[in-house]
């Protein structure tokens, strides 16, 4: 392996030059703010988070008003972010922190890593950022950098290549008598990997390690990091039933655990004849209109949608806190799965 003496030297050289500095979370040592951002950035880019983070500041300004606010209004903030567990884990992570940590956040990268939500990796950013703490990171991005400019073969998600990558990131920390550049040494990690070492077309020429890095001299970009290695994606095939009463629609609470779990969604069912039943059962006609279907794509699995339209008058309101009648223009106020609140739109829209 590549032996690189003056790795995190040149690193923040080249970081505090041209790496990113005025991202909101950005120059502040607030640890609630920069934990935020952390579990907001997990699997999802800085263009899409951005404007999340501002909303979720807005409404929930520190880790108290967090901890306590009904779930159901962290979801609606949280709907179209995707990876809904971390929203959950967000709320309950914020609710330790208040009730068990006098609302300060931990500042050993150990005592992080036990809060819900924070792994490893997360724990360290947290520390290093918030707390100065000499902790290294190990994310998407950053294994993206170590594999290329190190030459690291072998698919990141396996524990064995992992180990290793682990192992090499705590090499290559600044040694303790620079522990005021760590942060600048993290944050360098994260540009590298997010503006020069890209997944798609890296930009080698502008890149620190250009005449180092082994993918780049041995024309290895598009091999390393090596890929998962492929897996039949099987396919999953529902019914929603999007039952309309005036202006509002018939939503219904998700399991807490699953797929968009907690969230709001449409009744479903496995068949036609099912769904049909579904919407007798809500006071609306068995004789469903087909809507376009459409296919929404998760991590491990399609799920096919086949939508269907029904009709209901006069409908009371729900019951029970599991089913609510949601007035379209107000759906904002809901958790609502991104291509469940498309095909509510697309309806609104039709209304109009």
């Amino acid at each position: 392996m590549l032996q690189l003496t003056d790795f995190s030297t040149r690193l923040i050289a080249w970081q505090r030059v041209h790496g990113r500095h005025d991202l909101p979370w950005q120059n502040t040592r607030d640890a609630y703010r920069i934990w935020l951002s952390e579990i907001m950035l997990q699997q999802t880019q800085v263009s899409t988070v951005i404007p999340y983070y501002v909303r979720f500041l807005d409404r929930f300004p520190t880790v108290n008003a967090l901890a306590f606010a009904p779930l159901d209004d962290v979801m609606a903030l949280w709907a179209g972010l995707g990876y809904y567990s971390r929203a959950r884990n967000l709320h309950r992570c914020a609710f330790v922190v208040s009730t068990e940590h006098g609302s300060e956040f931990p500042r050993s990268v150990e005592e992080l890593a036990e809060l819900p939500g924070i792994g490893r990796s997360t724990a360290a950013a947290i520390a290093s950022f918030a707390f100065g703490a000499r902790a290294t990171i190990l994310d998407g991005n950053v294994k993206r950098v170590l594999a290329r400019v190190f030459g690291i073969d072998g698919f990141p998600g396996e524990k064995r290549v992992e180990i290793t990558m682990w192992t090499l990131a705590e090499s290559l920390l600044p040694d303790a008598a620079h522990k005021d550049e760590v942060t600048a040494y993290t944050q360098g990690l994260m540009d590298l990997g997010a503006t020069l070492c890209v997944r798609g077309k890296p930009d080698c020429a502008r890149c620190p390690f250009a005449a180092d890095c082994v993918a780049n001299v041995t024309g290895r970009q598009k091999e390393l990091p090596t890929s998962r290695p492929k897996k039949m994606v099987p396919t999953r095939k529902t019914w929603m039933l999007v039952l309309q009463d005036g202006n509002s629609v018939l939503l219904e609470k998700r399991p807490p655990t699953g797929i968009w779990g907690g969230l709001w969604s449409l009744p479903e069912a496995q068949d036609e004849d099912a769904l049909a039943a579904v919407s007798h059962s809500f006071g609306g006609s068995a004789e469903l209109q087909r809507l376009t279907p459409f296919t929404h794509t998760f991590t491990h699995f399609k799920l096919d949608i086949e939508p269907r339209l029904g009709r209901a008058n006069g409908v009371p309101e729900a019951a029970d806190n599991k089913t609510v009648w949601a007035p379209l223009a107000n759906i904002d106020a809901y958790g609502v799965p991104a291509p469940v609140r498309k095909l509510l739109d697309a309806l609104q829209g039709s209304l109009i």
